[in-house]
C-alpha cells in the first residue's frame, strides 16, 4: 500500500526537495502552504503522515499541532514538524503540544525520509 504524506510547507525549495525525495521512496505526497487553511486540507486528504512547517503564513505550525491533538480523527496522527528555529524552547513547546518527531533546519534529505519512515511505521 503506498503511503500518503501532506507536507505543510511555505518555502518553493523546501517544498521541491522534500517532496522530490519522499516521492523517489514511493510515498504518494501533497502540498499545502498556508497555515490559516491547513486543517482543511488534513482534513480533505486524510495523510498517513504529516510534516509541518512551524512557521507559516495565517497559522503557526504549533497551533494547527494543538488542533490536531485535540481533534478524535487526527489525534494519532505521525507529525513530523521541521523549524528553523531549533532551540529548546521551541522543542519544547512541540513535546508538550504531542509531536512525533521534532527537526531543525537545515537538515538532511536522508534525515528526513528516516525519520518519516520511522514515524509512520514503514519499514
Amino acid at each position: 500500500m503506498v503511503k500518503q504524506v501532506l507536507l505543510i510547507e511555505d518555502e518553493p525549495n523546501i517544498i521541491e526537495a522534500v517532496s522530490f525525495i519522499l516521492s523517489r521512496d514511493g510515498w504518494k505526497v501533497a502540498t499545502h502552504s498556508n497555515g490559516e487553511t491547513a486543517m482543511a486540507a488534513i482534513r480533505s486528504q486524510k495523510p498517513d503522515a504529516l510534516v509541518l512547517d512551524v512557521m507559516l503564513p495565517g497559522r503557526s505550525g504549533y497551533e494547527i499541532l494543538q488542533d490536531l491533538r485535540s481533534d478524535d480523527v487526527f489525534s494519532d496522527l505521525p507529525v513530523l514538524m521541521l523549524t528553523a528555529r531549533g532551540q529548546k524552547k521551541d522543542r519544547d513547546a512541540a513535546d508538550r503540544l504531542g509531536v512525533t518527531r521534532f527537526m531543525s533546519k537545515p537538515f538532511s534529505n536522508a534525515e528526513v525520509l528516516a525519520a518519516l519512515r520511522e514515524i509512520a511505521g514503514v519499514d
